[in-house]
Parts: C-alpha cells; sequence; structure tokens
C-alpha cells in the first residue's frame, strides 16, 4: 500500500480502506462500473415553462393598447388596478394548468398544497436520508481526508506526487546533508509544484464532485418534517404560505443538484461509510459497496421523479404570485481546493514531524549507548514500531524504553550497591530526610514493575488493550470510533506520563539526598547520616559511589529532560 495517504502525524487508526493503493481503488471502482445502473439523465430537467417569465409589469406593458382598453374595464368592475387584474388572470391561468397537468398536488384557488405533494415529499425525505448518513458523521468529520481519497481517483498522478515525492524518507537519501527543518521546505515545495500542477479539466472535475457532494448534502439536511407537520395530522392539505419559503430553499436545491453524483463520488461516500466496519468478519467490501450503489441508485431515482412529478417552481410562482420567480443555484463547493490543499500541507507537516522525532530519538539512542554500557534498548511490549505495527501507539514508548533500560544496565548493577546499604543501615539525623529517600528508592525500584504492568495492559488481553481493540472493532461512526479509540490511547499516555513523572521526581529527590549527606551541612534541608564514618569504613568506595550515583542521576535526568523536549516539539 505504498501509494495511500496516511494521516501524518500519529494518525493512531488501524489502516482503513480509504488507504487502497490506487491501483486497487481503480480496480474497485471499476467493478463498481460493471454492476451499475446509475442512470446519467439529469436528475431536474428545465422545460420551456419552468424557464424564468417576465415580470407582470414588463409583459403587462407589452400588451397591444386594446388589451390595456380590455383590462381597464374590466378594473372598472372588478374594482382593482388594469395591471392586477391582468395578474389574477395569468395567475389563474397557470394555475389551471398545473391542475390539468399534474393534479392532486396543489389548489390554486384556495392557495393549497394537497395530500399527493405531502406524499411525494415524504418519498423525497426518505431518498435524502439515505444521503445523510453518508455525511453525518462521515464525511463531515474530516472533509479534508475525504478530498484527497478522490482526488486520487480524480487526479492520480497529482496523488503520486504528493504522497511519494514528499516522503522525507525519499528526499532524505537525495539530500542526506539535509537538516529537518530543510527536508521540510523540499517537501512543502513539491507539495505545492504537485497541486499547481492540476489541469483545468481535474479542477472541473473536483468542483463538480464537490458542488454535487454539497447540495447532496443541503438536500439531506433539508428540513422536510417542517413541510410534512404543516399538513396537520390529516395530512390532507396544508396551506402554501406557511411553507413557501422553505419550498423555494428546496426549489433551490433540487435546481443546484441538476446533474447525477459520478461513479468516483459515491464510491468514494460509500468507503468513508464502511471503513468503520472493516473489522467485522466475513466483511465483503465489494458486496457492500454494490448494496450502497443499489439504494443510492433508488435514491437518486426518487429524486429524479420527484421533479419530474412536481411543478415546485410553477407552483411557487403561483404562491409567490411572481411570474418571474425562478430557482436560484446555491453556492458551494468552491472551497475544495483549499480544503484539499490544507489537508496535504497538515500531511507533509505530520510526515516530516514524524521523521524529525525518530532522527533525533536515533540520534539520543547513539548519544547514550555508553551510558547504558552498549546495551540495546528495551522495546515495549504491544507498542507500535516497525517490529509491532500493529500495536497500540504510545508517545512516550522510546521515554519508557530508555528508562527500561537504564534499571537494568545502571540502576540496579551500579547506583543500587550504593543506595541499599543507606536504605538498610543509614541513619539519617532528619526524619523527612529518610522518608524522602526511602519513597524515592521504592519508586525507582518499583519502576520495571511498573512499567511491565503497562506492558501488560497495552497487551490484546489487558484492561487498555482490550478497550483499544474493541473500540476499533465497534460497529459506530468512523468519529465516535475514532472517539473511543483516542480516550484509550489519552489513559495509556496519562499512565506513562506518571510512571516518567515519578522516576524524575525519584531521580531529583536521590540528588538531593545524597548531596546532603556529602556536604555534611547540619541546619540545611537536607543533612547526612549520624554514622557516616562507620559506613565509609566498611565500604572504603562509599563516597566514590555517591559522587557516581549522583552523576549517573543527573545524566539520566538530562536526557530525560531531551526526550520530553522532543515529544514537545510533536
Amino acid at each position: 500500500m505504498d501509494e495511500s495517504p496516511r494521516s501524518g502525524a500519529g494518525n493512531s487508526m488501524e489502516k482503513l480502506v480509504s488507504e487502497l493503493s490506487l491501483g486497487e481503488r481503480q480496480n474497485l471502482l471499476d467493478k463498481l462500473k460493471g454492476h451499475s445502473d446509475l442512470s446519467a439523465t439529469p436528475l431536474y430537467e428545465t422545460d420551456d415553462k419552468e424557464k424564468s417569465q417576465e415580470t407582470f409589469e414588463v409583459s403587462y406593458a407589452r400588451l397591444p393598447w386594446y388589451y390595456h382598453l380590455y383590462y381597464f374595464f374590466l378594473s372598472i368592475v372588478k374594482s382593482r388596478p388594469p395591471a392586477k387584474v391582468y395578474e389574477d388572470g395569468q395567475i389563474a391561468k397557470l394555475g389551471r394548468e398545473i391542475t390539468a397537468g399534474s393534479p392532486g398536488f396543489y389548489d390554486y384557488q384556495q392557495n393549497f398544497l394537497l395530500s399527493e405533494f405531502r406524499e411525494c415529499v415524504v418519498n423525497l425525505k426518505e431518498s435524502a436520508r439515505f444521503f445523510y448518513s453518508m455525511f453525518e458523521p462521515n464525511v463531515n468529520h474530516d472533509k479534508g481526508e475525504f478530498y484527497a481519497f478522490l482526488g486520487s481517483l480524480e487526479m492520480g498522478e497529482v496523488h503520486k506526487r504528493l504522497h511519494i515525492e514528499t516522503d522525507p524518507n525519499v528526499l532524505y537519501e537525495l539530500t542526506p546533508d539535509a537538516s529537518g527543518p530543510e527536508i521540510r521546505q523540499q517537501a512543502l515545495k513539491i507539495m505545492e509544484e504537485a497541486i499547481s500542477s492540476i489541469s483545468e479539466e481535474q479542477r472541473n472535475a473536483m468542483y463538480f464532485n464537490a458542488r454535487s457532494l454539497h447540495c447532496l448534502k443541503e438536500l439531506s439536511a433539508f428540513v422536510f418534517d417542517r413541510v410534512i407537520m404543516a399538513f396537520g395530522s390529516a395530512g390532507q392539505t396544508c396551506p402554501a404560505n406557511v411553507v413557501r419559503d422553505l419550498l423555494l430553499n428546496l426549489d433551490n436545491i433540487l435546481f443546484s443538484l441538476k446533474d447525477p453524483p459520478t461513479l468516483s463520488l459515491l464510491e468514494s461516500l460509500f468507503i468513508f461509510v464502511l471503513q468503520s466496519r472493516t473489522g467485522e468478519k466475513d466483511f465483503d467490501m465489494s458486496r457492500e459497496m454494490r448494496k450502497l450503489l443499489g439504494k443510492a441508485e433508488n435514491a437518486l431515482a426518487e429524486i429524479r421523479n420527484f421533479n419530474k412529478r412536481i411543478p415546485l417552481t410553477r407552483i411557487l410562482r403561483c404562491v409567490f404570485r411572481d411570474m418571474s420567480l425562478s430557482p436560484q443555484p446555491i453556492s458551494g463547493g468552491e472551497e475544495w481546493y483549499m480544503v484539499y490543499r490544507e489537508y496535504w500541507k497538515r500531511q507533509v507537516d505530520g510526515k516530516c514531524s514524524d521523521y524529525v522525532k525518530k532522527r533525533k530519538n536515533n540520534e539520543l539512542t547513539n548519544s547514550f549507548k555508553g551510558f547504558l554500557k552498549s546495551t540495546s534498548l528495551k522495546l515495549l511490549e504491544n507498542v507500535a514500531s516497525d517490529a509491532c505495527p500493529s500495536g497500540m501507539p504510545l508517545p512516550e514508548a522510546f521515554t519508557l524504553s530508555f528508562l527500561l533500560t537504564y534499571y537494568s544496565a545502571v540502576f540496579i548493577t551500579d547506583i543500587n550497591n550504593t543506595l541499599r546499604p543507606i536504605l538498610l543501615e543509614g541513619e539519617f539525623f532528619k526524619r523527612e530526610n529518610r522518608t524522602e529517600f526511602t519513597e524515592s528508592y521504592n519508586d525507582l525500584m518499583k519502576l520495571e514493575d511498573d512499567i511491565k504492568r503497562l506492558e501488560k495492559d497495552l497487551a490484546p488481553n489487558g484492561d487498555l488493550g482490550k478497550r483499544y481493540f474493541q473500540a476499533k472493532k465497534d460497529i459506530t461512526s468512523l468519529p465516535v470510533k475514532r472517539r473511543k479509540v483516542q480516550m484509550v490511547l489519552e489513559d495509556a499516555s496519562r499512565t506513562a506520563t506518571e510512571i516518567i513523572d515519578h522516576t524524575r521526581q525519584a531521580m531529583k529527590s536521590m540528588i538531593n539526598v545524597l548531596n546532603g549527606i556529602m556536604k555534611k551541612e547540619a541546619g540545611g534541608k537536607y543533612d547526612s547520616l549520624a554514622n557516616l564514618t562507620q559506613l565509609v569504613k566498611k565500604m572504603p568506595l562509599f563516597f566514590d559511589g555517591m559522587n557516581d550515583s549522583i552523576q549517573k542521576f543527573q545524566t539520566a535526568l538530562q536526557l530525560l529532560d531531551e526526550m520530553v523536549f522532543i515529544n514537545s516539539e510533536q
């Protein structure tokens, strides 16, 4: 899957379907085409009757003089201005045409919408709700990720450049002496060049898809229930003026959704819906995609049927008494380019940050090889790494690996030889010094157990591991799934941070206590031992051991500070 866009910067989710290679995506699209009866017939067709008409004032002014005379006499009888009499006649004529051509939808004399109109709205609502499940909350969670996946189908070569050529590992091989910031600048430059190379045809295709996406979203979010409820419990009629503004908005949306969405767009929508189910047993992506495609075909057919059966624009002309009223295209879709670009900028920044962090960690590992007596760093079990890609991601894993190695290679073998006699035989002048020393010693002694306990919790059968893998398998929306996973990761990170913080504090306390013993400054916060002389006689190298322990604690703290700094830069 070397051509897949990954969320830069530590996407903790398992490999999603949206990470399919270009070849696999195209193969899936070809299969869908083979099983698709998706009609290319426009969803909204405008005939001559639907086209914009002149205003009453303009059309009345264009009438021959004898018509003006005719309407003048009628105005005397009806006690209304001639132009108004003319307007009433035109509306009545349009109303009769609607009744004759599309009976059962609108009563122009009472200005009521009828039961068949309500029935069509109910059917349209059900079809629109199918698409609502695509947007909420799948696409809305990260529209940039969606556009990136869609762009991989519409702009394959651009996608390849964005994914492969901005990879910091590739750039480092080309310029091995480049620094982290220089690698990032190169990657961003390549990203900008790749996006600038998008052709006009590709831009138009992406804009069409983005606009279709927006119009489908607006239709799916339309307040159908407000229109339906306006018919009352009997559901027979509804005063048209009550819902006229809502219907005008609906007419604008339907007019804007003239053409059916492309198969590429539908495929992308389906994948974002289905990716939360990829962990299910016997899950068949191709089969599920075909099911959704069939439902989409039915939903689009219902939208097309609604537009064909109901002369909504002409009804609204009667309701608003405006023969010039015509649906207006809604805005939307224009933002795809900026969203797409920002997404890839985040991707590049994330990959470069991960690269720099890994590079600095490698440099740090080399720097403390001597300190750890060339002992190989002990990797944590059940934690995501190159050796264990399926483990849980843990930002503090590197620091914990250092502490685990430090514990066995330095603390137990060297430092403990000095601390243990103090614990067992040391007679502190101050009780609080004894308490601080004992608590810090115990924290350091149980460091390995604390880390091992966390490792077990991260295992698939451990407390955190079970929650993590269950959250990833949950059949729920992707954002809900991500939130559940993120909560587990935060709990794991919190536990790891507590271990590190307790260890740091224990080391600092040990430095203070040991310095107090060596300096023998009575009256200070840290005092010496009452039996220091006896301990030195018993162990001639006792002072050397304390000096060495202090130095090794200080070195460990310095290295921990560097690790914390590296993590804080991400």
